[in-house]
């Protein structure tokens, strides 16, 4: 008799929040073309919403958006019971330390700055999900 083999795992799923539409577009198609399944919010009050409808993976977290930030967001996540394990990845166009320093201190798991390119993201992106 044959052992049973075990379940595919399903695609790890990632919601991508960024006010800007060509970067939620850009990120959706390099995370599609990697494996993993994801949804967009173009503003920190839609991303919490999305994330208490249906909670993601992981969160792809831009810092500067008008209305609540990557900051904020990330904040409320972590001191909310309900999605504070959830990993969050900030991807932003600030580079300097101060801002990462603020991000992590906020509880943001890993901090990428843009430019990025797609294999670095996404190794650093399996990587955060291997640590849960």
């Amino acid at each position: 008799m044959m052992a049973a083999s075990p379940a595919p795992q399903r695609p790890k799923r990632i919601l991508i929040v960024d006010d800007e539409l060509d970067n939620r577009e850009l990120l959706k198609i390099m995370l599609e073309w990697e494996g993993f399944e994801s949804d967009t919010a173009e503003s920190g009050e839609e991303a919490l919403a999305a994330i208490a409808e249906h909670a993601p993976d992981l969160v792809l977290l831009d810092l500067m958006m008008p209305g609540l930030d990557g900051f904020d967001v990330t904040g409320r996540m972590k001191k909310d019971s309900a999605t504070r394990d959830i990993p969050i990845m900030i991807v932003t166009a600030l580079s300097d330390a101060g801002s990462e320093a603020r991000a992590r201190t906020a509880g943001a798991d890993d901090f990428v700055t843009k430019p990025f390119h797609r294999a670095d993201l996404c190794a650093r992106i399996r990587a955060v999900l291997g640590q849960r």
